[in-house]
């Protein structure tokens, strides 16, 4: 947006409060007021006016915040959007609300030959002028502003602004000076009465609603104002307010003056409770045209704005629509937005064209509420604004804004926010480098992790029934030896934490950390090509040792305290080294669970099979073992795969541990079939190994369980002579686990 930048604003505050409060007094105003009342009352005209304004004054505190914390440039709403929720978001908002101001265009265009009734009847009457089609006004319209802001630019419509106001004011104080029969009849009024079978409320509200829209309109000028930090907030919460105001005084107004009748049947009731009829034409007219000019000042900066971030997957399209005249007006892209409003002025219908446009404002308004909301969320120190609102109000604006959209209409609400959907579908495709949706939810997200991570530090409490892993692994082979980083991946997919911690051996420098931020980010495009679960992360130590030892003293990414270590080996290059042997004793000592995996050439298979094998000595290890394989197989790879389960006992226990397993089992609601659990006879004359080679050679997986006092004593050949087995799981529990 460097041409945007480089502009030298002209205007104050009281434009932003003219602009904004010229296209909030609009056609909606004179046109249906007088239905509110006569359908629902003057207390339910209030309660609409009350719950509309719930909606736009957190919008308008929003934006007001949001515009004091940052430089504001041309493009309003969508600059700011676009800055705060990136650039992709602010987008598909902006191409949204850009369509939504220039169809305003036609709406309020339409609403303006509406003031021309009784010049149509008078032309008819007097000199047999007839005018078929009101088009014939509105179209003329739209050309006249067109050519103004063409010619002159956004300098002379300001000035325009000033008599449209002027008119405005006149024609509601006649308004209020005005007496009927009705009110001098009546001293007692039914605040409450209404037509017989009346519109509902949300009927009338999705009706009346585009009468509190505009109080943005002012923002769309940030381009060209003199200090945008200041005028925006006192601009737009002027203007708001005021809106309010008025609103309430003309219930009021009507309540007294006229029959719920005569309110609802007729839309220009306002001519004949005023005290001079004609002048409320002339206000109607006034206002669809300042509310026209003001669509037609802003919309095109929209779209100015939109094209300079180069939007648009075409240089050529963005440079047109960007290129700027000497006077610094946006030529081109006023062009495109005068032949759209021509386009929907000319075929399109005024209802549609009022849900359509009230539905992209709402979504305009909820997004600019919630990013206030979340950047209060995310105490983000550069979030600074010079004026505050409340993080409880944008939250009730921007709920309020999404709850009514599909309270108007569902369909629209649908509509509206599937376009906006596709359109940043549309815009990451083609733009991947642009900002999307992390920019929204980052500081969220880190605020959201450390509150639950502390939580759960302060409720962790000693709960066997609440154990899952939360596994450590550290290698310095994490591109050649790939075993450990896929059993990481499915231990951490749904029941499991996981830290992959890749090695680099030496101290802390620049070359090292350079080294650790290379890896990383290879060990993080690794992880999202298999779509893996876990925290990924390097570690520089002078020695493996040191390693295990700072990573052992930290909490896991789940904010609890780590739980298990794996260490792994390749069973093709060499027995278990003696480095994992002379660790061991460091992880038990933090009563760590330990898994030793041991990787060979056949991998693991086709993840059809998990071969569980329970020993006489396994007591502790029986339920971490049967646990791991339940959580390894929460995992899509997995999936259809089954766990069989070895055990080896004497054939006095055989029975008694039969019915022990198969208790555990039921008790635990594992998904292990009765027929998948076997007992073996042990027989003193064979090894176990032999028996375990020769059953689970076919096995994808094999646990094993081992004791930490034999690998003091044996060292290695705990882990060897399984030399059929593919890769195998050996697993040693810090203490007994419980399976229910």
């Amino acid at each position: 947006m460097s041409n945007l930048q480089e502009k030298k604003g002209k205007f104050g505050v009281t434009p932003v409060f003219l602009t904004a409060l010229s296209t909030i007094l609009g056609a909606v105003m004179f046109l249906r007021f007088g239905y509110a009342v006569g359908n629902v009352g003057f207390i339910g005209t209030v309660g609409i006016i009350l719950l509309g304004h719930l909606i736009t004054i957190p919008t308008a505190m929003a934006i007001a915040e949001i515009a004091t914390n940052q430089k504001v440039e041309g493009g309003g709403e969508y600059y700011i959007i676009s800055r705060s929720f990136g650039i992709n978001i602010g987008a598909a908002i902006g191409l949204t609300l850009y369509l939504s101001q220039a169809i305003s265009i036609a709406f309020y265009a339409i609403a303006f030959s509406e003031a021309f009734d009784g010049v149509i009847e008078w032309l008819n009457d007097t000199y047999h002028i007839f005018i078929w089609d009101k088009r014939l006004i509105s179209a003329p319209l739209v050309l006249m502003l067109s050519a103004i802001m063409l010619s002159k630019g956004a300098q002379l419509g300001v000035k325009i602004l000033y008599p449209v106001v002027a008119i405005l004011v006149v024609s509601l104080l006649f308004l209020f000076l005005g007496d009927t029969c009705y009110m001098s009849g009546n001293e007692n009024f039914d605040f409450f009465k209404t037509i017989q079978n009346p519109d509902s409320f949300f009927i009338v509200f999705a009706i009346i609603f585009p009468a509190f829209t505009g109080m943005t309109a002012g923002v769309g000028l940030s381009g060209d104002l003199k200090d945008p930090k200041k005028a925006i907030p006192l601009g737009s919460l002027m203007a708001t307010f005021t809106g309010m105001l008025i609103y309430l005084f003309i219930a009021y107004k009507l309540t007294i003056s006229a029959s719920p009748e005569d309110l609802a049947s007729d839309q220009l009731i306002m001519g004949k409770i005023a005290l001079w009829g004609p002048i409320i034409a002339l206000g109607l007219a006034a206002a669809t045209f300042s509310s026209a000019l003001g669509s037609i000042m802003v919309a095109p900066r929209t779209l100015q704005a939109l094209a300079s971030d180069e939007i648009i997957p075409n240089r050529g399209i963005n440079a047109f629509l960007s290129k700027e005249t000497k006077k610094g007006e946006p030529f081109n892209a006023t062009v495109i937005t005068i032949l759209i409003a021509l386009f929907f002025l000319l075929v399109g219908d005024i209802n549609m064209v009022a849900q359509i446009i009230s539905m992209f404002f709402m979504v305009t308004y909820g997004a600019i509420c919630s990013i206030s909301f979340l950047q209060h969320f995310a105490a983000d120190p550069s979030y600074r604004p010079a004026f505050k609102s409340r993080w409880y109000v944008s939250l009730l604006g921007a709920v309020l804004c999404f709850y009514m959209m599909f309270k108007m209409n569902v369909m629209y609400a649908f509509s509206a926010l599937l376009i906006m959907v596709l359109i940043y579908v549309g815009i990451t495709y083609f733009s991947p480098n642009k900002q999307g949706m992390v920019k929204i939810f980052q500081g969220v997200i880190y605020q959201l992790s450390r509150q639950l991570q502390v939580f759960l530090q302060k409720a962790d409490k000693e709960d066997v029934n609440t154990w899952r892993p939360s596994l450590i692994c550290i290698s310095d082979d994490s591109f050649k030896r790939t075993a450990a980083f896929e059993l990481m991946r499915w231990i951490s997919h749904r029941y499991g934490f996981g830290t992959y911690l890749h090695y680099i051996k030496g101290y802390v420098s620049r070359e090292t950390n350079k080294q650790a931020h290379e890896m990383l980010d290879r060990l993080i495009e690794k992880a999202e090509i298999s779509k893996s679960n876990m925290y990924l992360d390097t570690i520089i130590s002078p020695s493996y040792t040191t390693a295990i030892a700072q990573s052992i003293q930290l909490p896991s990414v789940s904010g609890k305290e780590s739980n298990m270590f794996m260490f792994e080996y390749s069973k093709t290059l060499g027995p278990c080294t003696d480095l994992i042997m002379d660790n061991m004793p460091l992880v038990s000592a933090t009563d760590f669970d330990i898994c030793v995996l041991a990787s060979t050439e056949k991998g693991f298979g086709y993840h059809n099979e998990i071969h569980i094998w329970i020993t006489q000595g396994d007591f502790d290890n029986a339920s971490l073992m049967i646990l791991m394989s339940f959580v390894i197989m929460g995992h899509r790879d997995w999936q259809g795969a089954e766990i069989k389960i070895f055990a080896i006992h004497p054939k006095d226990e055989l029975a008694n541990q039969r019915e022990k397993l198969l208790d555990q089992i039921k008790e635990g609601r594992l998904p292990i079939s009765p027929n998948n659990v076997e007992l073996i006879e042990k027989d003193q004359e064979t090894n176990s190994r032999v028996i375990i080679n020769k059953r689970s050679v076919g096995a994808d997986l094999t646990i094993i369980g081992f004791n930490s006092e034999a690998v003091k004593q044996l060292r290695a050949e705990v882990f060897e002579g399984y030399h059929d087995l593919g890769n195998i799981l050996f697993v040693n529990s810090s203490k007994e686990k419980e399976l229910l």
